[in-house]
């Protein structure tokens, strides 16, 4: 389950181990939101990494829950992009760690993030939903555009491409490539470096900045597909 540290004015929220390809199990998505509470009531200059180990940074959606609960997909729905939009509007620098794979709505989780660091030589960013016939909600959708440049938003979206590294460096899906033993250190120090820009204003730079995401993710109303 995610874990929540504290390094200085640094919060590093470890998303758990990757192997088990954190995805977004009802708990986890409440564990997640608990830890970001912790991060909004702090006082005091801070940021925010969000790390994983493993294989994963995260595989999105749990399929096998919401396909067992197929009743509550609505309710499901609303909640993995209520998380999305709390990232996208949290009052502090965040910054995601991408040590492994990072898909579907993992991807999209590390896009609400204002930046990433990922690893160069392993691992592949990528929104397959076209090669496994789940369509973005609109929400899911509006939160790709506003982070993405349009080009590399339709290629993405459109073909499910897999971005190594080096490769969403290029493209502007990651603000970083580099080596697997410097993912997480590198993130550490760009959140450093930001986060004496934590509090109200940045929260009105972000809800303006995104304000259009932000509504149509906090859209209880669509469904999934």
């Amino acid at each position: 389950m995610p874990s929540l540290d504290r390094q200085d004015t640094v919060f590093v929220l470890d998303l758990g181990d990757g192997d088990g390809e954190n995805r977004f199990h009802p708990d986890w998505v409440t564990a997640v939101g608990a830890a970001l509470d912790e991060v909004e009531q702090a006082e005091g200059p801070r940021a925010l990494v969000t790390a994983a180990t493993g294989k994963f940074w995260s595989n999105g959606l749990d399929l096998d829950w919401l396909f067992a609960h197929a009743d509550r997909q609505q309710e499901y729905v609303a909640s993995v992009q209520g998380l999305f939009a709390r990232m996208l509007s949290l009052p502090v620098i965040t910054v995601a760690a991408l040590q492994g794979h990072t898909f579907a709505a993992g991807a999209m989780f590390s896009l609400a993030h204002d930046f990433r660091v990922m690893r160069a030589d392993r691992g592949y960013w990528c929104l397959p939903e076209a090669e496994i016939n789940i369509p973005f909600t609109p929400g899911m959708a509006s939160l790709v555009q506003s982070r993405l440049t349009p080009r590399t938003a339709h290629e993405s979206m459109l073909t499910a491409r897999r971005y190594g590294g080096t490769d969403a460096a290029a493209a502007g899906i990651a603000d970083r490539a580099v080596a697997e033993d410097a993912v997480r250190s590198t993130a550490v120090e760009i959140a450093r470096a930001q986060a004496g820009k934590a509090g109200d204003t940045l929260a009105t730079i972000k809800s303006r900045m995104y304000g259009p995401a932000l509504t149509t993710l906090r859209d209880t109303s669509a469904p999934l597909g």
